[in-house]
């Protein structure tokens, strides 16, 4: 460009005002409704519009903010978007978990969780640790039956070692409200909890000041099916309630907060999962600003991120890589302080070293070969995550402050209000998959029929004495389908056969078989397609001789009139098939239904409620 122009490159280009685009808009919907064609409107009910301009930016206060600022919603960060790889280990066995520990961190991860469920003396947890410099790289205790106990045997056996005790890095799962809420009850009572949570505080005030000792779970909201908001609004109510119950013990805000971590689930949702993250920031800075805090610091949250264990999948499950994928990136542009990535595996069994490898590498990517650690906040000044971040603490501070008049979050927890409006949304959310609306590849959609996986299942938890919030993933219903047909044919039966009957128009046939064999898929039915139809009679015969349970008629509406003899005939000789028809021509069902046509399939069908329908007219339990 010319250095004298200063005008700029785009000078030439005259500007075009919001109302112009508007006006274009609707002049091209041609009376077609705005807010249905072009407007999102989210689970959580926000309303993404179709663009953003920078207009738009001018009435966010945050924007304002740079990163390390009030209200750090661009987080803490100011030369770097450095985070720490986290990878956990669930081995009950000290020195297994070791060793699996100390490969690992050769091989990239920066910080490790361990199992504490069977460290009962100093002698075990030793050996847990044996070789690792916890003032170097953080380590993670979770499952704990007593955290109080271990923290001491942590500080007493740092006393022992050359490692200085006031370095040491990491953090505990203790979160006595999350255990309420997923059980019913305290790990002992709350006052005992509590009075744990102040020797907590009150040593690692002064032993280990980098160590955080609370932990809340959000997670725990976003694997049983909350929305983002939901999510959000309830994690902060339980964090508020450690800060409302630990002062009024008499400990300082900036004794508190500092030493809590927030455990964050990361979704798939793009762009809606690094806005949550920029607002969680903001809107924890603001609830801690209430109780006067003497550091700027004491505001500003520490996040652990995870990826979802709600959007997972059994069947295809190397499609959770790509999903862990969308979800590193996200936790990373928006800066977190820590994250783990679950192996693709663990959904059926115990992750091995190839899906340990690959889980660590996700993130060893992003840092070196993407460089998502070299930018501060990236996401900062984009029109859209700027304005749906706003949107998005805007819902949250208004459910925030709901459950705050109900009476915080242990009165919500036990009056039924958090887990009433979560299963609220997961009804929504369980439509959504059964429609096909939401899709999940490899589950609902594009299925590997051919794809086996009942014997690989190996349980790795027991959520039986679970008595309140549970956890479950969005696809269990499809996948207990398609698992009830693979029992099946373990006990010596054979798969149902699909025969798809295709005829006439060439795209629509085409396109039905297409659809037909995706529908039919999803519960791992064998599926053939013919070739197409010329010579009725043919095609009749050899629809009889593929000895189908069930045959699908695939054309264009206009040309089903012209299959009713072929959907009579096969009813007459084969009484017990199930003649469907792809689509959904209703001016000739009534004909089509006595000529004994028994069900449509459809873009508006159900088709988890089709396909169990099916699997129960075919005698599979």
């Amino acid at each position: 460009m010319d250095q004298n122009n200063k005008t700029g490159l785009f000078s030439e280009f005259a500007p075009v005002s919001t109302k112009e685009w508007e006006e274009k808009i609707l002049e091209d919907l041609k009376g077609a409704d705005y807010e249905k064609k072009l407007v999102w409107s989210t689970l959580e009910g926000l309303k993404i519009r179709p663009y953003y301009r920078a207009e738009d930016l001018e009435n966010l206060s945050h924007v304002k903010a740079l990163p390390a600022q009030y209200p750090f919603v661009r987080g803490k960060k100011v030369k770097h978007n450095n985070w720490i790889i986290r990878q956990d280990f669930e081995d009950d066995n000290p020195a297994e978990a070791n060793a699996k520990a100390l490969n690992a961190l050769k091989k990239g991860a920066e910080a490790v969780g361990f199992n504490a469920r069977e460290i009962h003396d100093e002698l075990q947890l030793k050996q847990l640790l044996e070789g690792i410099d916890i003032t170097q790289t953080p380590v993670n205790f979770v499952h704990s039956k007593n955290y109080l106990i271990l923290y001491r045997r942590l500080v007493s056996l740092l006393e022992k070692s050359t490692q200085k005790a006031v370095e040491t890095k990491g953090s505990m799962n203790f979160d006595p409200l999350g255990y309420f809420l997923l059980y019913g009850k305290f790990y002992n009572t709350a006052e005992d909890n509590f009075n744990e949570a102040t020797e907590l505080l009150r040593v690692a005030h002064q032993a280990t000041p980098e160590f955080r000792v609370i932990n809340v779970n959000g997670q725990h909201f976003h694997n049983a099916g909350a929305n983002i908001v939901q999510e959000l609004a309830f994690a902060l109510s339980q964090g508020n309630e450690y800060l409302v119950a630990l002062t009024e013990r008499g400990i300082s805000v900036d004794d508190i907060a500092p030493h809590i971590q927030f455990t964050i689930a990361v979704g798939s949702n793009y762009f809606l999962e690094i806005a949550k993250l920029r607002a969680v920031k903001m809107l924890w800075a603001k609830i801690v600003e209430q109780y006067n805090p003497q550091s700027g610091e004491s505001m500003k949250i520490n996040i652990h991120a995870v990826t979802s264990g709600w959007n997972k999948s059994i069947y295809d499950p190397h499609v959770n890589m790509l999903r862990t994928t969308t979800e590193a990136m996200a936790a990373a542009i928006a800066g977190v302080d820590s994250l783990s990535v679950e192996p693709f595996d663990i959904t059926y069994k115990k992750p091995d070293a190839f899906s340990s490898r690959i889980a660590r590498n996700q993130q060893i990517v992003l840092k070196n070969e993407a460089w998502f650690s070299k930018v501060a906040d990236a996401a900062a000044g984009s029109y859209y995550i700027e304005n749906i971040t706003d949107a998005i603490a805007d819902a949250t501070w208004k459910l925030f402050v709901q459950i705050e008049e109900a009476g915080g979050f242990v009165n919500t927890v036990e009056t039924g209000f958090i887990k009433d409006e979560i299963e609220k949304t997961c009804q929504k959310r369980d439509m959504e998959i059964a429609m096909r609306k939401q899709i999940f590849v490899g589950v609902n959609q594009y299925p590997n029929i051919l794809e086996r996986m009942l014997s690989k299942i190996r349980p790795t938890a027991k959520l039986s004495d679970l008595g309140g919030l549970r956890p479950y993933r969005g696809v269990q219903a499809f996948e207990a389908l398609r698992m009830s047909v693979e029992n099946h044919e373990t006990k010596g039966f054979s798969i149902p056969k699909v025969y798809l009957f295709t005829y006439g128009n060439l795209a629509m046939r085409k396109a039905r078989a297409t659809f037909a064999t995706n529908f039919f898929g999803c519960a791992g039915y064998q599926v053939h397609e013919a070739p197409a139809v010329n010579n009725m009679e043919e095609g009749i015969q050899k629809a009889l001789e593929s000895k189908a349970e069930i045959i699908v008629f695939c054309s264009s509406d206009e040309e089903y009139a012209e299959i009713i003899p072929a959907a009579t005939t096969i009813k007459e000789k084969l009484p017990h098939t199930q003649v469907v028809v792809a689509g959904n021509p209703k001016e000739i069902m009534g004909q089509l239904n006595e000529a004994g046509v028994g069900h449509y399939i459809h873009m508006r069908t159900n088709a988890l409620e089709s396909l169990q329908r099916f699997n129960d007219l075919l005698g599979i339990a």
